[in-house]
This record gives C-alpha cells, sequence and structure tokens, in this order.
C-alpha cells in the first residue's frame, strides 16, 4: 500500500504520544519493522524484503537499522538517525551498534514489537537483547493509531468521497451481459482519472453475492438479479471501504424484506456507535436486529472492522470484544444477510466516533439500487 507524506510536525507529535504511552505502560523498547506502524510514526515506508529493516524507539533515542542501498530514499521522508549495513556485512554490527546507542542491552527489558514485522527480524532482535520481556502493540502506538486525528479524518472522508462518485457511476452504467469483472474496471477506471488506487474490489452479481467474500469473475448480468458491491481506493495515504446493494431488475418480497431487515441492523448498530460503549455493542445491536428477524443464522460474520491507514485495523467490531470504544476511533459498520444459492445483502459505513454518537464519512445513501 502507498502512505502519503507525513508532516514533519505530525512526526513529532506522534512520537511526543508513543513515548507518553510507553510511559504510561512501563515500555522500555518499541522496535516497528517495515510496515503500516513504521509508516504511520515516521512517514517511512520502506520496500519490505529479506533484509533487515528496523525502527528503535526509546524514551530518548529514535534511530532506524536500514540497508545502505535504501538510505538515500529513506532519509526524504525523516531526520531520524540511520544505522546503514551493507549486503557484504551483514545487519548484526549495525544492529549491536544501534542497541547500544539506545541503551537497549540492559537486561530484562520491556518490550514492544510489531506484531506485523517478519520472524526473522523479530528473531533477530530478540537474539541481540537480553533477556526481554515482549509484547505486541496494542497499548502502545495500535492503540494511538485507533485515535484518529483531524488530518487523518480529513483524508478518509476525501477517499469516501470519491468512492461515492465511483460506486454511483458503476450502478448507473449496469447493463445486460456485462461481467462483474467489466464493473471493476470501470470503478477501478474512475479512481484512477482522479488520482486514486483500488484498494480493493467485489462485484458480485446474483448467488455470487452470497459470499462475503467473493472475487469479481466472469459472471454476466441477467434480469432479475441481486448487485453487490464493496469496494474502496486509496487516496493521500489513506483507504475508503463501502458496500452498497442493488438489484437489476425487479426484486422479489424476500430479497425487499432481507434489504429491510440489514437496513435496520445498521440503524440499530450506528445508534450503539459511541464513546464509551465497547465493541460488543455495537456488533450485538446489529446482530439481535437480524436474529429477532428470524435470519441470525445467515449473518456470517463480525460486524466491522477499524480503518485507517490500513483498511483493517484496530478496534475490531465482534460480538466478543469488550473493548470500550473512544472518541476518534473509525470502523465499519457492515451487517449482512447470505442466503447461499439465492442472494445476499450487505450495507456498509464507515464511522468515526464524536461527541455523542458517529459520523458517516460516506454521503451516499443505503437505500436498495434498482434498475433494469
Amino acid at each position: 500500500m502507498s502512505h502519503a507524506s507525513l508532516d514533519p510536525a505530525i512526526a513529532k507529535a506522534r512520537l511526543a504520544n508513543l513515548r507518553q504511552q510507553m510511559a504510561d505502560t512501563a515500555t522500555d523498547l518499541v522496535v516497528l519493522g517495515p510496515s503500516s506502524h513504521m509508516a504511520w510514526l515516521s512517514g517511512v515506508n520502506p520496500h519490505g524484503d529479506e533484509r533487515p529493516v528496523l525502527l528503535v524507539v526509546t524514551e530518548s533515542f529514535c534511530g532506524f537499522l536500514m540497508p545502505a542501498l535504501n538510505v538515500d530514499s529513506a532519509r526524504a521522508a525523516t531526520d531520524l538517525p540511520f544505522y546503514p549495513w551493507s549486503d557484504d556485512q551483514g545487519p548484526a554490527e549495525a544492529l549491536d551498534t544501534l542497541l547500544n546507542d539506545a541503551d537497549a542491552k540492559r537486561s530484562g527489558l520491556s518490550v514492544v514489537l510489531d506484531e506485523t514485522m517478519r520472524a526473522d527480524f523479530a528473531l533477530l532482535l530478540l537474539d541481540a537483547l537480553d533477556s526481554p520481556k515482549r509484547r505486541f502493540t496494542d497499548d502502545t502506538i495500535g492503540l494511538l493509531r485507533t485515535r484518529k486525528d483531524a488530518d487523518e479524518s480529513r483524508r478518509i472522508k476525501a477517499a469516501h468521497l470519491l468512492n461515492d462518485a465511483a460506486v454511483a457511476e458503476a450502478f448507473a452504467s449496469l447493463k445486460v451481459g456485462m461481467t462483474e469483472k467489466d464493473v471493476e474496471d470501470l470503478i477501478a477506471a474512475h479512481y484512477k482519472k482522479n488520482g486514486a488506487e483500488m484498494a480493493f474490489c467485489a462485484i458480485c452479481f446474483g448467488e455470487n453475492s452470497a459470499y462475503p467474500h467473493h472475487n469479481s469473475g466472469s459472471t454476466k448480468l441477467t434480469d432479475n438479479m441481486a448487485v453487490l458491491i464493496d469496494t474502496g481506493c486509496i487516496l493521500d495515504g489513506y483507504p475508503s471501504d463501502m458496500t452498497r446493494t442493488g438489484f437489476f431488475g425487479t426484486p422479489d418480497d424476500e430479497f425487499k424484506k432481507v434489504f429491510a431487515v440489514v437496513e435496520d441492523a445498521v440503524v440499530a448498530a450506528l445508534a450503539a456507535a459511541k464513546a464509551g460503549a465497547k465493541a460488543q455493542d455495537v456488533d450485538l445491536a446489529a446482530r439481535n436486529t437480524i436474529a429477532a428477524a428470524g435470519y441470525g443464522e445467515y449473518f456470517l460474520h463480525r460486524c466491522g472492522h477499524g480503518l485507517g491507514i490500513d483498511i483493517h485495523e484496530p478496534p475490531y467490531i465482534t460480538a466478543t470484544s469488550e473493548r470500550v470504544l473512544e472518541e476518534g476511533n473509525v470502523f465499519s459498520i457492515e451487517p449482512g444477510i447470505y442466503l447461499a444459492g439465492r442472494f445476499g445483502v450487505r450495507l456498509e459505513e464507515i464511522v468515526i466516533l464524536k461527541g455523542e454518537g458517529c459520523e458517516i464519512y460516506s454521503e451516499m445513501d443505503r437505500g436498495m439500487k434498482c434498475q433494469g
């Protein structure tokens, strides 16, 4: 995934916030690999291959272990110090110097590891430390990333407005004989024309809409088919994600009933989505609505996922999560009902928690898109 450049003032503030969170959680050392964590904190988004890249953060030190051949390009994104290593020498000596400068060779340090880091990078680091106590990023950088700032929210909003236009064009362009892939290509072209790139796209005709993770294929559109479009773009480093469901032709009574139940589930989850609520409160609001209508067994997945630099990131909106939601959290609300061999209906909004409730990023109505 591409990432937008990071304003130095924002990078400085994020590092300060991370250090405060480290102090609050008695964390001595945070170590990140090439990942969205690294990009969010520093603006550096190096190519991830087998060459070790690490960002090491302590209360008073911050620096990169970096392959020498990547230093010049990474330098454009940060003024943090680099500890370069070359292919003919390997990373061990540079890593040792980095950890010494970070005062990280002390025994029993509390270390936070990037959970998305390659296992060989993690073991290289842990083998170089003395009896570390390690955990992952849930209560440090991971937690900070869930609290979206105004700049992030602005970028997410812009991506969703572009997504709205692409999806509206897709529904308006539906014709008998088009394939799912034809519609996906149309959406991709709309993104590209407007300076974005496709993050993902699932065009689901007919019974394919009953597969929550269907991949667009060669199925052709005919009269009286459900049409489900779940798509997102990346604009200025941040993604959009939205699902709308329609019908090409005249929907029967059960399709209309299922659609209405899913809409009711969205409305219930939106009402439950507020700072101080638990993630499970939001999921169960949608889940109980669907169950009460007799379709509980056909809601096959969680209600939602967080969204930021990554399309899927914490907080996860599940029936078992007791995580307390906070102002600034951004996540999806996307209940669905999937009747195998017939059709599926899913409606998805991305929301940000603000004040007493939540705000929806998309401005496209969720009404059934009927054509044909």
